[in-house]
């Protein structure tokens, strides 16, 4: 039986993917070559884009397509349709039409705001990070609290502002669950932190051109397809799908941190990797919902699996050390570049700061917007809540706006509730990883031997064929068969730790 009403339905969904794309392409511009002075053209092509993009994604004859698509899969599911393809077309149904309601509810008025918002909170924390100085970002940063609030209000009525707010970043989530999850880290990782003992860090540095030489081999090392993946320079590090064969990343050269691209360029590949190992089958693959990744938080795992599981074992130390001194290194020997790598001691930067800080730079963040959107807590009282809370936590405090609250770029594009994807990812990374070396292999003695792709053809078979089926809690269960638990990453912490105690 022909497929019509199906496959009109799946043109529909490419042409909307395909706009959704040029908007993803403008902003890969935005972040990486275009100049200063085309901002403000840029806030309108990019306004413009979104206002077509709400109209398609709430139209009536949006919702008509899917209602017929929908109707003829369900008069034709008990004659010829396997019971995969059933769940496969339910599932994409059901968020389909998830996301039309969402949409649906939405004032155009406000998604055009938004979007000027957005273009403009880019503009201003540029700025106000170049001159350290959060009061030029304040009125921006206020403006999309606000519209943000509006939208989730306008949404939903079933979950809270903020977990409204996190749902595109992590299906399902609560602040309930989030709170049981993550409450004990916050007492776990300081302890852990307590027991280390000063250890003296190396202050060495690669040019540029050295730095950039170490990023190209390695994902040469792993197996890149320099005919679909593009690497170049933003302020900060991201991944970004323009297409179906058509994978950028960035990185970013840091003085003074001489592994910091290196890492930045492992984590995104991790983020490129998941994409490029998503569903391919046809009206799948980069149109359909279930060609898509499943949640920020499985993406995080794999984007932190790859920085922490791979490039910061001993083996790929071992194995990589002879580039380090081809491009000028200074350690000694590859068990100096392992601790060098893994040099544990809290900092300011999340970006930069080790497995074991990290978590508590997320905790501190998604308490702050959380604070913000359901609190009491003010925009203009964010340096100094942000200055305490590390002090608290990671007993450093930042000297100026630049290295403390204005260091990442997510609040400026009014991506709140995404934070909690970070460490929810190290969480998903740790458990998967300890199934993975149950099924294939120890990951020391897979990178000693350079078995790349038969990580990566584990991680497509088991995580990354899921899409959008799962949320991200289901996929670990499937995969692990246990509820989500941070026991496999404060157990693969405590291991580590131990040659640095």
């Amino acid at each position: 039986m022909a497929e019509t009403e199906w496959n009109k339905l799946g043109a529909y969904l490419k042409e909307t993917q395909i706009l959704g794309s040029i908007q993803s392409t403008l902003y890969w511009d935005q972040n990486t070559g275009m100049p200063k002075r085309g901002a403000s053209w840029r806030s309108e092509q990019l306004t413009y884009i979104a206002k077509i993009l709400h109209k398609r994604n709430s139209s009536e004859e949006f919702y008509d397509l899917i209602n017929s698509a929908q109707d003829e899969y369900l008069s034709c599911q008990e004659i010829s349709l396997s019971k995969a393809i059933i769940q496969s077309k339910k599932r994409n149904i059901e968020l389909l039409i998830k996301e039309f309601n969402r949409q649906n509810n939405l004032d155009p008025e406000l998604v055009e705001c938004l979007a000027k918002a957005k273009a403009r909170g880019y503009e201003s924390w540029q700025e106000a990070k170049k001159k350290s100085d959060f009061k030029i970002f304040l009125p921006f940063f206020e403006e999309l609290i606000k519209l943000r609030i509006e939208e989730a209000t306008q949404i939903s009525d079933k979950y809270s502002t903020w977990e409204t707010l996190s749902q595109p970043y992590e299906p399902d989530l609560t602040l309930d669950w989030l709170d049981n999850v993550f409450q004990p880290l916050k007492k776990i990782i300081p302890s852990l932190l307590s027991r280390l003992k000063n250890s003296e860090k190396h202050y060495w540095d690669l040019s540029p051109t050295s730095q950039h030489n170490l990023c190209t081999k390695l994902l040469d090392e792993f197996g890149r397809d320099k005919d679909q993946v593009v690497v170049a320079k933003s302020p900060h590090p991201f991944s970004i799908t323009l297409g179906p064969e058509d994978y950028r990343i960035t990185t970013r050269i840091v003085k003074g941190e001489p592994f910091s691209s290196f890492l930045a360029t492992a984590h995104e590949w991790g983020h490129s990797i998941y994409e490029q190992g998503l569903p391919s089958q046809s009206h799948q693959w980069f149109a359909w919902p279930l060609g898509q990744a499943t949640s920020m938080g499985v993406h995080e795992s794999q984007s932190l699996f790859w920085e922490n599981r791979i490039v910061k074992s001993k083996s790929f130390s071992k194995r990589f050390f002879k580039y380090f001194v081809d491009e000028g290194c200074s350690l000694n020997n590859h068990s100096e570049l392992w601790k060098s790598i893994n040099h544990f001691q809290a900092g300011l930067n999340r970006v930069e700061a080790d497995e074991l800080s990290y978590g508590l730079h997320i905790l501190i963040r998604t308490e702050l917007e959380i604070d913000l959107i359901e609190g009491d807590l003010e925009a203009k009282d964010i340096p100094l809540e942000w200055n305490q809370r590390y002090e608290e936590l990671l007993g450093v405090s930042p000297s100026n706006d630049r290295e403390g609250c204005l260091q990442d770029v997510h609040w400026s594009e009014g991506a709140f509730g995404y934070f909690p994807s970070y460490l929810l990812g190290h969480l998903i990374s740790a458990q998967i990883s300890s199934k993975m070396e149950k099924e294939i292999g120890l990951i020391d003695n897979l990178v000693e031997n350079g078995e790349y792709q038969k990580i990566i053809f584990w991680l497509k078979n088991n995580v990354h064929n899921y899409g959008r089926s799962v949320n991200s809690m289901e996929l670990v269960r499937k995969v692990t068969g246990e509820e989500l638990t941070a026991s496999y990453f404060v157990n693969h912490l405590k291991l580590k730790l131990k040659e640095f105690c």
